[in-house]
Order: structure tokens, then C-alpha cells, then sequence
């Protein structure tokens, strides 16, 4: 279901499928629901579904076939994260490395 969070509903539907394709849920090959369903699923209209679906054979996860539907790729590789989400991964690392090392001092400290 899209939620109302401000973040459009195309990529909140592409990020859904992106993580099931990663995590197995829709295995290489398999194809994906239609378009009809997805809108069903989703909460949202046609057009959205197939912006979202757009975005998946721009990133080379899905790819068409006419008339019979859209499929996973066979050879579909995780595309990696955006720059972005890794500076904030890196970010996050930083900081709770931080927090890790004033807790490992102050407990040295009780010893």
C-alpha cells in the first residue's frame, strides 16, 4: 500500500518491488504481477504502477516482453546503493564507532 509520507508513490512502488526482487520474494526469471494487479495491490493507479515498473527496467532489474509481460531478469545484479544513502551509511558508522568506543572507555574505567 502507498503511504501518504510525502515521498511520491512511483518510488515508494519501485523500492517495494527493488527489495523483493533482492530478497528472493520475486525470484530471477519469474514474472512479475500485472499491471492491473500491482495498482490493486499497491492502492495506486495504473500510471503510477507503470512509472514505478519504468524504473525497474532503467535500473536492468525487469525487462518486457510483448504480450507476455514483464520479468525479473535472469542476470539481474543488485545495483548499488546511491551515493548518497552511503555517505549516510558511512556517516552512521562514524558516529556509532564513536559511541562504541565511549562505552568500551567507561567500562574499562569501572575495572
Amino acid at each position: 500500500m502507498v503511504k501518504h509520507t510525502g515521498r511520491p508513490g512511483y518510488l515508494q512502488i519501485a523500492d517495494d518491488l527493488r527489495e523483493q526482487i533482492r530478497g528472493g520474494a520475486l525470484a530471477l526469471g519469474t514474472p512479475l504481477p500485472s499491471t492491473a494487479q500491482l495498482a490493486e495491490q499497491y492502492g495506486a493507479s495504473l500510471s503510477v504502477v507503470k512509472m514505478a515498473v519504468g524504473i525497474l527496467r532503467n535500473e536492468g532489474l525487469v525487462v518486457g516482453q510483448q504480450g507476455k509481460g514483464v520479468f525479473v531478469r535472469e542476470d539481474a545484479a543488485p545495483a548499488p546503493p546511491p551515493a548518497d544513502e552511503i555517505t549516510e551509511i558511512r556517516l552512521t558508522l562514524r558516529e556509532l564507532s564513536e559511541r562504541l568506543a565511549k562505552v568500551e572507555a567507561e567500562l574499562s574505567d569501572r575495572r
